[in-house]
């Protein structure tokens, strides 16, 4: 293997594996992306062989840091009607270029991150995502979740799932901001039903169902309860089942 100066890194290397990093986190779903990842693999690889793994981890993760930065800036932008929307965009495109750019990069690390900073890439990829766009943007998008999961039709039942699955994924403790809404979504993340509460969840039911009344929902038809079935119900889910019990 030829000797790789650090000038014919800068000059040679690095930018091949910038258009390449540029395409994967841009690309849409379906779109086709004209790189050679056999290319790409070959030029992490023969890096790593020459020593410049600490250089090529400090411009990937420089490249993709601008790259978040940016696009935190167009959701900043976004008004309210389509915030939610974007985000998912920008989460799941993410996500997406992750799948791609995590494996061109595993001999970098394999033999550098893993072996000599004792971290994983995917994450340490997945936690910019967190800094530099969800952490901004948190308090801005959960009051619109919540709104828009108390509006029928506002998003679609599938871009709910994605971001609260996706919040969840960044950063499990955003679960204290919003637990009914991610509790819809994650399995077993709330607590057990307690007997001594079962006066709370009454008094939380007779306002839910105010509520309801006040926006023109009435008791409807119940007929399609299942006899018979055991469920194991969380605290929320215990209240809402009492007041379903309550109109029959």
């Amino acid at each position: 293997m030829n000797v790789i100066t650090i000038e014919d890194y800068k000059s040679t290397y690095w930018p091949k594996l910038d258009s390449a990093i540029d395409q994967l986190l841009t690309q849409s779903p379906g779109d086709y992306i004209p790189i050679s990842y056999e290319q790409i693999y070959s030029c992490v690889y023969k890096c790593v062989c020459q020593q410049h793994s600490e250089q090529m981890y400090s411009d990937l993760i420089k490249k993709i840091t601008n790259h978040l930065e940016r696009v935190s800036k167009e959701l900043q932008a976004s008004p309210p009607d389509l915030y939610i929307e974007r985000f998912n965009v920008a989460l799941g495109q993410y996500m997406g270029a992750l799948q791609s750019i995590v494996p061109l990069f595993i001999y970098m690390n394999k033999f550098y991150i893993e072996t000599k900073l004792n971290r994983d890439l995917k994450d340490d990829l997945i936690k910019l995502f967190t800094e530099h766009v969800a952490e901004k943007h948190i308090y801005n998008l959960m009051p619109l979740l919540l709104e828009a999961q108390s509006t029928p039709f506002q998003i679609t039942p599938s871009t709910m799932a994605n971001i609260v699955k996706g919040l969840y994924t960044l950063r499990p403790e955003w679960v204290q901001m919003a637990p009914a809404l991610f509790s819809k979504f994650i399995p077993n993340i709330l607590p057990p039903a307690v007997e001594s509460e079962l006066q709370e969840y009454a008094a939380q039911d007779q306002k839910l169902q105010r509520e309801l009344m006040q926006n023109g929902f009435t008791r409807g038809d119940q007929s399609r309860k299942r006899a018979g079935e055991e469920l194991s119900y969380s605290k929320y889910e215990c209240s809402a089942l009492m007041t379903l019990l309550s109109w029959v």
